[in-house]
């Protein structure tokens, strides 16, 4: 089953952040707290949005995003920030489940982009995705700015 998250989900949702966090091995980048993930999701004007797949009652996992814009569509799309499947619930169809919710979010809503990132090594994933007919973006590389790059440019240094 896959469900919107509701408030009481704030600290779930940070469990599971933290679990994909260990498992891609970025457990020292998060500083979230149930509070900020709270905020975020169903503060007063939410950008970002959950779903919660379940299996048999159990949270088996999550998808986290949030709507995207594409000039060159001119449309609104789906950026898919986090997917995470508890390892005990994996191959079940819950991972599918989730993606399978968002793309038909995408139809209903004319949204003709469903897009995330995945870390190079994570052949599980990849695997996963190009079973469900994703292509990768070739020639494209992902860029961020943060930090003290992202403080000095924002104070005009």
């Amino acid at each position: 089953m896959i469900r919107p998250a509701v408030p009481a989900d704030a600290p779930l949702v940070l469990a599971l952040i933290l679990e994909l966090s260990e498992y891609e091995r970025l457990a020292h980048e998060v500083d979230a707290s149930e509070e900020m993930i709270a905020a975020a999701l169903f503060g007063q004007n939410p950008r970002v949005f959950c779903d919660i797949g379940e299996s048999q009652g159990e949270p088996a996992g999550l998808a986290l995003w949030f709507y995207s814009f594409s000039t060159f569509r001119g449309r609104h799309g789906i950026y898919l920030e986090d997917l995470f499947v508890r390892p005990a619930f994996r191959g079940r169809g819950i991972g599918k489940a989730l993606f399978a919710n968002l793309a038909r979010r995408c139809v209903a809503e004319g949204l003709p982009r469903l897009e995330w990132s995945v870390l190079d090594w994570n052949e599980p994933a990849l695997g996963f995705y190009r079973r469900l007919g994703a292509q990768a973006m070739e020639g494209w590389t992902r860029h961020r700015l943060s930090g003290e790059p992202l403080a000095e440019l924002g104070a005009g240094l």
